[in-house]
């Protein structure tokens, strides 16, 4: 005869981080490149603190980037910025001395501006001299 398995405890509801301020994070391998190019080139308000940068963003947004020696570049884009119009958003970016990157992958397509169309947006992709991914997003 099988002996019965015991039941799973039930879960306790877990209730501080409904109301915990959060904020996003990435890594860079040089910090004062990185204050120069959020500070100077993007035109963001930069804080510095004794463990790395605080961008202080739209609509009260934080975002903590911190040195790293052995960084490795994300793969993903760690920082969306919606704008009214993406092509007055390129043409500054562009202004800048900053590359926008091209996709041609089955289901990543851009235009020869660096734009993807899809539903209800466009969005273009450009990266920090880190190397991680950035975009501007305009909703359509």
């Amino acid at each position: 005869m099988k002996a019965k398995a015991a039941a799973s405890p039930a879960r306790k509801e877990i209730n501080m981080f409904k109301e915990a301020p959060a904020f996003s994070s990435f890594s860079v391998n040089d910090l004062k490149t990185a204050k120069e190019f959020y500070g100077q080139t993007l035109g963001l308000e930069v804080s510095e603190t004794p463990e790395g940068l605080e961008l202080n963003l739209a609509d009260d947004l934080n975002v903590f980037i911190y040195p790293k020696p052995n960084h490795t570049a994300a793969s993903f884009t760690v920082l969306n910025f919606k704008v009214k119009d993406i092509n007055e958003a390129i043409d500054e970016l562009k202004s800048q001395g900053i590359k926008l990157e091209h996709y041609d992958l089955p289901d990543l397509k851009t235009d020869e501006n660096g734009i993807l169309k899809g539903d209800g947006m466009q969005i273009a992709w450009f990266k920090d001299p880190a190397g991680n991914v950035l975009s501007v997003i305009e909703e359509t």
